[in-house]
């Protein structure tokens, strides 16, 4: 690492571990969680990779986890960010063999986060990437792309048709347009009428906003015309309890975020018994680590090619410098069509 810069620029968690509280992935304010500074570049260890930042992506989970919410604890003076596409410019002992190639990466736990100039991870984390995927698209490819194509999956095994709530996220896009390629029925949950009509274009076979005074009676209707007995959910608050209630039998209520900071109340744990219904979480994490290495290459691949011949892409807001995280990030993630991507 003789040629490599001493110091590097890094936005820092200004926490340790958890808040206690669950007040959902908005802030106003990133200087209350974050700061900004001059730190040492790190050195992989064995089995590890130092990459150069090219895009760091901004996702609800990040948010989550600067804030003490998200199922890990922050480390006070690491740099934040799950996610990112960079140039591996150092290797630990064993991971040689990735040494120069631009990758897709994921932060592994306690290591050197991708908001700063450098990045630490595990080599097992790192995804090398075709030429004809883009910066962009590798700093978003692990995070909502893996996580579609799993819960997807889950979906396609218990029917046709199936619920996704968020459907304007990245991530909601996502599965509303795999489903459509599989022959599957999405059923999409937006906020805002304007979204119903890209959303039926894209694939799904209903779209309802959840903000409609009538939205749980219809819903019942295309739940008992369609009978989705999945239901991926990313809000997680009281109206998914009710459409929950109005799905049929043997229905599973699969929460994989918290964008509400509302907590729900059970109101048909009845159903739970007679009806056999599930409810129960995805963390992309855990999905990693219990399937089989083969398995995961197919679905990166399957992946890469989507995002190489167009089918899916990464709707981009805006890219804001790193300089600029601390201070400009609560006003860019006001913009809600799109990913914030962080460039250096």
């Amino acid at each position: 690492m003789s040629d490599l810069p001493q110091t590097m620029f890094a936005v820092l968690q200004k926490y340790e571990g958890y808040s206690g509280k669950a007040e959902g992935p908005a802030i106003a304010d990133a200087s209350e969680y974050l700061e900004a500074a001059e730190i040492p570049v790190p050195t992989p260890g064995p089995g590890q990779v130092l990459l150069k930042l090219r895009v760091a992506s901004v996702n609800p989970s990040d948010l989550h986890f600067i804030k003490g919410e998200y199922g890990q604890p922050r480390i006070k003076g690491n740099p934040a960010g799950f996610e990112g596409c960079g140039d591996i410019v150092a290797t630990g002992a064993g991971a040689e063999k990735l040494m120069g190639q631009r990758v897709s990466f994921a932060v592994a736990l306690g290591c050197s986060g991708a908001w700063a100039d450098y990045a630490i991870t595990d080599a097992m984390n790192c995804i090398p990437l075709r030429p004809d995927v883009s910066d962009d698209d590798g700093a978003a490819q692990i995070v909502n792309p893996l996580t579609a194509m799993a819960m997807v999956d889950i979906a396609q095994q218990d029917g046709d048709a199936f619920v996704v709530s968020a459907a304007t996220s990245q991530l909601g896009k996502l599965m509303v347009s795999l489903g459509k390629d599989l022959g599957l029925k999405p059923i999409a949950l937006v906020r805002r009428e304007d979204a119903v009509g890209p959303l039926k274009e894209m694939g799904a076979a209903e779209v309802l906003v959840t903000t409609d005074p009538d939205v749980v009676k219809k819903f019942a209707a295309v739940s008992a015309d369609l009978k989705p007995r999945v239901f991926l959910d990313a809000v997680s608050d009281q109206m998914s309890e009710q459409l929950f209630a109005a799905m049929p039998n043997r229905a599973r209520w699969i929460s994989y975020g918290k964008l509400s900071n509302e907590l729900p109340k059970l109101t048909q744990m009845g159903q739970l018994i007679f009806q056999s219904k599930k409810i129960e979480g995805f963390w992309l994490t855990s999905w990693m680590r219990s399937t089989p290495p083969a398995d995961q290459m197919r679905v990166i691949g399957e992946v890469q090619a989507r995002f190489a011949d167009g089918r899916w892409k990464t709707d981009v807001s805006a890219h804001l410098p790193l300089r600029d995280v601390v201070s400009g990030l609560a006003e860019a993630l006001k913009k809600t069509d799109g990913k914030v991507m962080i460039t250096p």
